[in-house]
């Protein structure tokens, strides 16, 4: 009898990502830091962590490390949507 309503273990999923202003942001969205002086960055995804891209000098910033901590938000603005890199 034991064991017969155990939790299923949750597959990870990827981290719901929004701006200052509550806009969601998706991996190729094209935005504006507010920390660490990125300036304009492209966020990417690697494997199940998104990254933010600096368009000027090139860094890469975890999304943890952009986390308003009152809102718990992103420290960026959405500058555009899905950038192509063709």
């Amino acid at each position: 009898m034991f064991g017969l309503f155990k939790k299923k273990p949750k597959e990870p999923t990827l981290p719901k990502l929004l701006d200052l202003n509550n806009n969601p942001i998706v991996e190729g969205s094209l935005v504006k830091s507010l920390r660490y002086e990125l300036g304009e960055c492209v966020v990417e995804l690697d494997g199940m962590e998104y990254f933010y891209v600096s368009k000027k000098t090139g860094q890469r910033v975890s999304y943890v490390r952009m986390v308003d901590a009152i809102t718990e938000n992103q420290k960026v603005l959405l500058v555009g949507g899905v950038e192509d890199n063709d």
